[in-house]
């Protein structure tokens, strides 16, 4: 052996492709590339490996080179197997993954860079392989590509020389392992699992790696390497081959197709491989009867037998064994596949059958595998065939040709059927399996964790439910997706695996816990090993010691290495209590010589054998010495090597491979029926092994490989956070939550007892059914459970899965360290700010802010829910989404400071505010909206969006609102009413401008009585009706407002009472002066935004003319001229005034509010100027007597008053100048207006319209109006209706979709709510409240309540009624005054 080996090293020096690298064949050195240490593959055995690193001196001494193998090779070439492997996998996907087999390569390959550009010339070399190129004449066949071969030769040599030198390696190792292999067959005396485990395993590694190689080559383009390489080469070196060219021309001819060049290289160790395969059979047998590993508890924690037995104790071995049987299912495929002779056994059948029954694919290296039946069917039935033939000729005696006949035969049947079998079963076989796996590795969690101190006696048992779980998830992630072909027709059929199965996340969230419970309890298992070995080490002694063990002939050699194990365990550390943990131990050297033993006495060339031991040892009763060496031996890597072990056979890192599988069947059962939302710790912890797929060979694979895991990993927390915010909306959707906190709305309950009325009482049953609405407690009837349980099973996911990921520990990847809580809390609060963003707007329009509370409250008791079990303030981080959602800068009466330009606003108050100003105030859609004073909203003739405008805009709602968006919503909508108001506002400023020189004839043909002076300066004002219709929707801004503040008091006194006292305290003792000093104004304004001011309309309209520099021109004296021109506009023809609403069908009633408010600011801020003007001219001076500013103050109230009365005379002059018989349908629309505008006005007396319009006629005009029988309002209007629309009854009458209450029967009192300079009397809906305050100031004819009691009462709402009236005209009665005397109370 040492010579032929010699002999290969000196041919070697010819070999390499560059003379620079020179390899000796069997030296390290050679394989240096390929033995990373912390090398990792997904295929590398552990158990190798350890024997590896243990046997690495062991076959250095002079005394074992004659006796024993070197194991060092075997298991250097097993890793080196790796490394090729590697290469190989890096190739195909360099070159796009090519078909060599059927010369099919796609573009990536010939644009990959390693292969020239020249499909014709490079295809027609590997098609015609092993031809040599000269034969081909390939300049013939592309001229233009050969020239350019030629001119670049050199540069495509150097791209081909690595692979070419993989191809090198590739037959080296075949010839090197390939001796190895043979060399072990023949030297070692047994290689059953039961006596020789450590060798039997080293060995068969290196088999199966040595298959796999060669397997895996058959997927690279060998033939096109090599070809292509040797014609470069000859190129550039003058038409001289290469010097390897022959040599690999053969080696790859002789492998063309592997598997006929391994039957032929590997039938030297068949017999040898036939008797492994038989001894694992019973194991192999036993993993696969799922009734007998539950029935007799293999992995059962307990005795099966007898309970009251904790420690499985009835067959540990076999346990142990079932760690091991992955590898010999892979030993029986790869077996049987390469050494076909052995299926003749008659065992053999049975075994082959069992596995080829359940697996469809072989796997090669990671992701790669061939087609298991295809490729047994067409390298193995022939040789079944062919010996079934040789037998039936009779070459051999009658009886064993008969015998052979019929197993043949067997064989033929079994190979012929069972991939049917496969295709029709496999899936549920394993999916049976899987069942098993999940029950017994779920009540071993249980049992260890509640009894953890038998964990350690049963940790083999732990390691092979690990590795059986193992399997059976690598299995089910291998055969997703594959294609596999009917052996009887060419026809493919995609496997059924079912990518829904939930147990997969039971194995993985098992598998975790079981290994988190070994690392948790590993100081008691280092102990309970520790103290294993130690009394292993007095039966040694004992058995070494017995009289079979003294008469053999030990040589020292032996016998001293006998000494060495027993001072090894008898020199271990004895563990003390708590101090276990701190014990370090490295029994690598008693394993390293435990298996220079093992190589000795199972050598056929050494004169103590294996055999001799154990006649020797046996006969005591007791366990063989060989039997105890090798349990010492495996006890011993629990003590320093436990998590090597564990990573053996509890990893999962070869899942990278499949991760994109992975993902989807997460996707698909986590959240599914059977989904358990603790499942997803284990997903997600797989990720962190997914790195150590990484080969060192292939530098780039860490990075690649990291960032895939990486990616994984944010994929998965990305559907983990989807299935927490479905959990959370399933709660918050109206078939959740929403069912339980059903209510009808007062629309919905009258239609139901409409309903209900209608139906006869005999078989009236339930009210079920009769209309369209769920009653509250629906849930309640039995037929209903349904959703309920649904309601208790969504509650019960989302409270484990927040309990689950706020206590799941970091996950690491690299450099990458994931935190799940973090996770969660920033989906729970991206969900809640999209739902607030989302609830705001239905289908159609505007979400009503009462219903849009009320879904906020549903959501946040939800997270309020989770937030119970997570270590975390999510309400904090509710509040920081309400606040940054409602921050539209700095409140202007509160906040000093500016803006950032790039702070953020909160889009959901821009959202609300914008549809209110659009919608309510302009009015874009044209709804028709109409403001009522007497019930305190906006009606519309038809829906805005989805609902009518009362619907949005009552005080109550708005009072959602100012909850909702606080203080920050309420500053954003009073400066967007004002910005509105103040472009209104620059309209009048416009108007008085361009219209100064037609106002002043105005105001000189009024005061000179001229009516047709007047009549004609009237149509020369520009865009009259434009600026009317400007004032009124400044007067609807102002009521707006005005509601807002009212709304936004309530809720301040609700919440806040003290302050709001203190503002309604202070602000009575606020000093009136003209100008306002700054914090006074500020309070102000302060106190006007929450209603505790009386002239709210005035002091608004003043603070936007002083923000915007408004009513600074002398044209502004003429503002009383401009709105008495008013009075002859053709708007009062369309108008009617509505008894019900006690306001105009056009909202004119708003003109009055706008007239009020913009005299008295106008006038107000013109006093302002004027005050610093005289103070400017007086140097500072101050003047002698009361006050400045009280006396400015003083004057601009009576400034304000004079103007009034100015305004009321003109208009009364107009009004009273312009009716006749024949045009009269604008007077009592305009009477109604000045008693109005006297009513808003606290600086207007009625005894000032008194003195134009006697009282008596509007107690005429409102006696029309509240005493007509009629059960229609009446309107006075021209007689024809085409010129006169109806008057708009209340929306909530005729829509049953408002929600604001009717106001109808009242004790007595005038039309309006009492009169007095606080405007909050304005919308007391109390008819009968009587006018106190100015009565005192008046003259005994101010107007007083009027005594409607009695005819009011008789006065029917009919829904759908107009103000038009077909009664009499009111006017004759005007003039008899048949009103009756005045009632002055």
């Amino acid at each position: 052996m040492a010579k032929s080996r010699q002999k290969l090293s000196n041919q070697d020096s010819s070999l390499s492709p560059t003379a620079a690298r020179s390899r000796d064949w069997d030296g390290p050195s050679r394989w240096t590339d390929y033995l990373g240490r912390e090398m990792t593959s997904p295929l590398s055995s552990s158990s190798s490996r350890n024997i590896y690193h243990d046997g690495q001196s062991q076959g250095t001494t002079p005394s074992q080179s004659h006796k024993g193998i070197n194991m060092q090779w075997v298991v250097q070439l097993t890793e080196v197997a790796e490394g090729l492997m590697a290469k190989m996998y890096r190739l195909n996907q360099l070159l796009d993954y090519p078909d060599p087999i059927n010369h099919v390569f796609s573009d990536g390959f010939w644009k990959a860079g390693v292969f020239p550009n020249l499909p014709r010339i490079c295809v027609l070399l590997s098609k015609k392989f092993p031809e040599h190129f000269s034969k081909l004449q390939l300049e013939r066949i592309d001229k233009i590509a050969w020239d350019s071969l030629q001119d670049n030769a050199e540069l495509h040599l150097q791209s081909l020389e690595p692979w070419v030198q993989l191809l090198l390696d590739l037959m080296v190792f075949r010839e090197q392992a390939l001796r190895l292999i043979l060399d072990l067959s023949s030297t070692v005396i047994t290689l059953l699992p039961h006596q020789n485990s450590l060798i039997l395993h080293a060995f068969m590694d290196l088999f199966c790696s040595f298959v796999r190689v060669n397997l895996f080559s058959e997927k690279m383009p060998r033939k096109m390497l090599i070809q292509t390489y040797n014609l470069l080469h000859a190129m550039s070196r003058n038409e001289r081959d290469c010097d390897f060219y022959h040599r690999l021309v053969q080696f790859i001819d002789s492998y063309d197709p592997p598997l006929k060049g391994l039957q032929e290289d590997l039938n030297f160790v068949s017999p040898r491989i036939g008797e492994v395969l038989e001894a694992v059979g019973p194991i192999i047998f036993l993993s696969t009867d799922t009734r007998k590993l539950r029935n007799e508890g293999f992995l059962s924690p307990y005795h099966p037998r007898y309970p009251d037995i904790l420690t499985n104790s009835a067959h540990p071995l076999r346990a142990q064994d079932l760690a091991n049987v992955t590898a010999y299912r892979e030993w029986v495929l790869f077996g049987y596949l390469v050494c076909p002779d052995e299926l003749r056994r008659v065992t053999s059948i049975d075994i082959a059958l069992v596995v080829l029954k359940e697996n469809l694919v072989l796997t090669l290296f990671r992701d790669e595998y061939i087609l298991l039946h295809e490729d047994y069917q067409l390298y193995v039935l022939p040789r079944i065939l062919e010996s079934k033939k040789m037998a039936k000729s009779g070459r051999t005696k009658q009886k064993e040709a008969d015998l052979e006949y019929n197993v043949a035969k067997q064989v033929e049947k079994m190979i012929s059927e069972v991939h049917e079998q496969a295709i029709l079963s496999c899936d549920a076989i394993h999916h049976e399996r899987r069942i098993l796996l999940k029950q017994e590795i779920g009540r071993m969690v249980l049992f260890f964790t509640d009894q953890p101190s038998l964990l350690a006696p049963n940790i083999q048992m732990v390691f092979s439910a690990l590795a059986l779980a193992q399997c059976e998830v690598i299995w089910y992630f291998q055969h997703v997706g594959v294609a596999s072909s009917r052996s009887k027709t060419t026809r493919v059929v995609p496997v059924d695996i079912d990518p829904n199965d939930p147990t997969i996340g039971f194995l993985l969230d098992g598998m975790d816990h079981l290994c988190c419970l070994v690392r948790k309890y590993i100081a008691a298992i280092r102990g309970y090993s520790l103290s294993y070995l130690s009394s292993c080490a007095g039966r040694i002694r004992f058995l070494l010691g017995t009289p079979g063990m003294v008469a053999l002939d030990i040589d020292a050699s032996l016998k001293g290495l006998f000494q060495q194990i027993v001072h090894h365990l008898e020199n271990l550390p004895k563990p003390q209590g708590e101090n276990i943990s701190a014990i370090t131990c490295d029994l690598s050297d008693f394993r390293k010589d435990w298996l220079s033993i093992l190589l000795i006495v199972t050598s056929s060339r050494s004169s103590i054998n294996i055999r001799h031991l154990e006649k020797a040892t046996v006969s005591t009763g007791k366990e063989g010495l060989l039997s105890e060496g090798n349990a010492a031996y495996n006890w011993s890597r629990c003590v320093d090597e436990l998590e090597s072990v564990l990573s053996k056979h509890g990893s999962l890192r070869r899942l990278y491979f499949y991760h994109q599988h992975l993902t989807a069947v997460f996707r698909n059962t986590m959240f599914g029926p059977e989904g358990r939302p603790q499942h997803c710790c284990a997903w997600l912890g797989i990720a962190s092994s997914f790195p150590e797929c990484a080969s060192l060979i292939v530098p780039e694979e860490v990075t690649k490989i990291g960032r895939d895991a990486v990616l994984y990993v944010e994929s998965l927390i990305e559907s983990i956070m989807g299935g927490l915010e479905g959990l959370i909306n399933i709660l918050d959707s109206e078939g959740g939550f929403g069912a339980l906190e059903n209510q009808l709305l007062p629309e919905q309950a009258a239609s139901y007892l409409n309903q209900t009325s209608r139906v006869p009482i005999p078989s009236y049953k339930s009210p079920k059914g009769t209309s369209g609405f769920p009653l509250p407690g629906h849930e309640s009837f039995p037929e209903n459970n349904g959703s309920i349980k649904m309601l208790e099973a969504a509650m019960q996911r989302l409270t484990n899965l927040c309990s689950v990921l706020n206590d799941m520990e970091p996950i690491c990847v690299l450099n990458h360290v994931f935190v799940l809580r973090e996770y969660m809390r920033e989906c729970i609060l991206g969900n809640f700010r999209r739902r607030l963003l989302g609830v705001l707007k239905t289908d159609n329009d505007l979400q009503r802010p009462t219903v849009l509370e009320s879904l906020i409250k549903r959501h946040i008791s939800i997270v309020h829910l989770a937030e119970q079990h997570i270590s975390m303030d999510i309400t904090q981080g509710i509040r920081e989404v309400l606040l940054s959602e409602a921050f539209s800068g700095p409140v202007s009466s509160l906040h000093l400071f500016e803006k950032p330009t790039d702070q953020h606003t909160g889009s959901a108050t821009e959202s609300v505010c914008n549809w209110y100003i659009e919608n309510i105030i302009k009015d874009v859609s044209g709804a028709g909206i109409l403001f009522v004073p007497i019930h305190k909203c906006f009606r519309s003739t038809r829906p805005v969006g989805g609902y009518f405008a009362e619907s949005v805009t009552d005080l109550r709602e708005l009072q959602a609102f100012v909850r909702i968006f606080g203080g920050y919503g309420v500053d954003r909508l009073d400066r967007m009413l004002k910005e509105h108001t103040a472009a209104l506002l620059n309209c009048i400023d416009t108007s008085l401008r361009s219209n100064r020189d037609v106002l002043e004839a105005v105001a000189t043909s009024l005061y000179a009585g001229d009516r047709i002076e007047r009549e004609a300066s009237v149509k020369q004002i520009v865009d009259l009706e434009t600026v009317i219709g400007f004032c009124v929707q400044a007067g609807l801004a102002l009521a707006f407002d005005r509601l807002l503040a009212e709304a936004s008091g309530a809720i301040l006194e609700e919440g806040a009472p003290l302050i709001h006292s203190l503002l309604a305290g202070v602000v009575k003792h606020l000093p009136d002066g003209v100008p306002e000093k700054e914090e006074i104004r500020r309070m102000r304004t302060v106190a006007n935004t929450v209603g505790v001011v009386n002239d709210h309309d005035s002091v608004w309209v003043r603070s936007i003319l002083e923000e915007v520099g408004g009513a600074s021109d002398g044209s502004w004296g003429l503002l009383p001229y401009l709105f008495a021109t008013f009075m002859m506009s053709n708007i009062w023809s369309t108008t009617a005034f509505n008894v019900d609403t006690e306001g105009f069908s056009n909202n004119i009633h708003c003109l009055a509010r706008c007239i009020s408010a913009v005299i008295a600011g106008s006038e107000f801020v013109r006093m302002e100027r004027e005050h610093q003007h005289r103070q400017s001219l007086r140097n500072g001076h101050a003047s002698e007597g009361m006050d400045p500013e009280l006396s400015s103050h003083m004057s601009a109230e009576a400034s304000i008053k004079s103007t009034m009365q100015l305004f009321v005379k003109l208009s009364a002059d107009i009004i009273l100048d312009s009716w006749n018989e024949t045009h009269r349908s604008h007077l009592v629309a305009q009477l109604i207006f000045l008693d109005q505008l006297c009513e808003i006005s606290p600086y207007l007396p009625r005894s000032s319209l008194e003195t134009h319009v006697p009282y008596a006629i509007l107690r005429s005009v409102y006696s029309q109006y509240y005493a007509d029988t009629q059960s229609t309002p009446l309107a006075i209007l021209n007689a024809s209706p085409r010129h006169s629309p109806a008057v708009h009854a209340s929306p909530v009458l005729r829509h049953p979709r408002g929600d604001s209450p009717q106001y109808y029967g009242h004790d007595t009192g005038y039309f309006k709510g009492s009169s007095s300079h606080s405007q909050e009397h304005l919308y007391d809906a109390d008819i009968g409240s009587l006018r106190s305050m100015d009565n005192k100031q008046r003259n005994y004819r101010s107007s007083g309540p009027l005594d409607y009691s009695a005819s009011r009462s008789r006065v029917k709402s009919v829904e759908g009624s107009t103000s038009g009236s077909t009664g009499p005209s009111p006017l004759p009665r005007f003039a008899v005054s048949r009103s009756g005397p005045l009632a002055y109370k």
